[in-house]
């Protein structure tokens, strides 16, 4: 999205970002609790500094670690040689190898060994982009509770047409596995998105006593990703990754654990971020991000509930004007008043202006050489907006 600093400082609701609504969950458990759980934070040598001087905003709020993943060399996918050529090669040579890194990071920076002798049994993992992603006591207690305690938990949600993303839990060789959708060969991806209606949200739950020895020994394996960089002037380079939830093959007790919709809700384009700023959501006391009351509507038929949310609208910007942060931020003066939009699609040289309103299905597409501008105090409904016309949208 074009951010020149770490991801963890983007502003996402009220000018709170990110790591300011993940500590107010952590604080607010410890404070509820009386207990003191700490924040890790798992950074790249890209963002370690800038999360440094972040971190100086929490000390007195939550017990907060940090610890720096590994840093790999790019290969030439000519030569399949390391492009550095020594230790003090650029940074734009070098990448960080995704996040099933987290392990032996963890490991190397010695926070696993600490937390062991302090008696911490679980370790929860989660996207700092995914406020969805909180502690849940639930699941926490059933773990305490089980006499055989799981080594390894996976949370799972139903998918939607838009998540095109997002790994599946498969049976192969008589072990758990995560298959990626960059696993699946092109052919088949149809196939994949078809028969696997659940996918992982990367909210892992960890057994430290089961992850340790593994590591001690070197025994933790995960299969490569394996991704191409486009053309530079090194040519096509290799980024060699794993991923988090790849762990998984790793153990032998393993739960699969369905959950809500609401423990999925990463950022990761600008129309995500558009959704998560707008007035659907707001953050709980708890730090949990909710939907707005207002958006709850009469449910006629269900007396135990008559009231149910709206379904979060579908949002689509498209890139040549709105891939980047700061494209979305100068083109759209104040995010718009989405309480009862179901759609919105936004294509081609388009502004809009302060207390814009859009409800039902809004299209507004500017094509190549045109401009359109919503104008402030403008309300939409059910409008498709062509060029500089506006016609009902059917």
């Amino acid at each position: 999205m074009g951010l020149q600093g770490p991801k963890s400082n983007l502003g996402v609701q009220n000018d709170e970002t990110f790591l300011d609504v993940t500590v107010r969950q952590i604080k607010y458990l410890n404070n509820k609790h009386r207990c003191d759980i700490p924040l890790l934070l798992m950074n790249s040598f890209n963002t370690h500094a800038d999360i440094e001087e972040i971190e100086k905003r929490y000390k007195n709020e939550v017990c907060l670690f940090m610890f720096n993943q590994s840093k790999f060399p790019r290969l030439s996918r000519e030569t399949l040689r390391p492009i550095p050529t020594s230790g003090n090669s650029p940074d734009e040579e070098w990448y960080s190898p995704g996040h099933g890194d987290v392990y032996k990071s963890l490991l190397r920076s010695g926070m696993l060994n600490k937390f062991m002798k302090e008696g911490k049994e679980f370790m929860f993992i989660s996207n700092i982009d995914n406020l969805g992603a909180i502690v849940d006591l639930g699941i926490l207690t059933a773990l305490a509770e089980m006499e055989n305690s799981p080594q390894f938990i996976m949370e799972l949600t139903n998918k939607t047409k838009s998540d095109v993303r997002g790994g599946a839990l498969v049976k192969y060789g008589g072990k758990s596995r995560l298959l990626e959708l960059s696993q699946v060969p092109a052919d088949k991806v149809a196939d994949f998105h078809s028969r696997f209606k659940l996918f992982n949200t990367n909210n892992l739950w960890v057994n430290l006593k089961a992850l340790k020895p593994k590591l001690d020994k070197n025994k933790l394996t995960m299969e490569v990703i394996v991704n191409n960089l486009p053309a530079d002037k090194h040519g096509i380079t290799i980024l060699l990754e794993t991923a988090a939830g790849a762990a998984v093959s790793n153990f032998s007790q393993v739960l699969a654990v369905t959950v809500p919709r609401s423990r999925f809700l990463p950022v990761k384009t600008t129309s995500d971020l558009l959704l998560m700023r707008s007035n659907f959501y707001i953050i709980g006391d708890d730090g949990s991000l909710e939907i707005n009351p207002k958006c709850y509507e009469p449910t006629q038929d269900n007396l135990d509930n008559p009231k149910t949310a709206r379904s979060a609208p579908q949002i689509k910007l498209s890139d040549d004007y709105f891939q980047k942060v700061a494209m979305l931020e100068s083109r759209i003066q104040q995010i718009p008043n989405i309480l009862k939009l179901d759609r919105l699609v936004v294509a081609g040289n388009v502004t809009i202006g302060i207390n814009v309103t859009l409800k039902g299905v809004v299209i507004i597409i500017a094509d190549d050489g045109k401009y359109i501008h919503i104008e402030d105090g403008a309300t939409l409904e059910d409008k498709l907006v062509l060029q500089s016309r506006t016609l009902e949208y059917y």
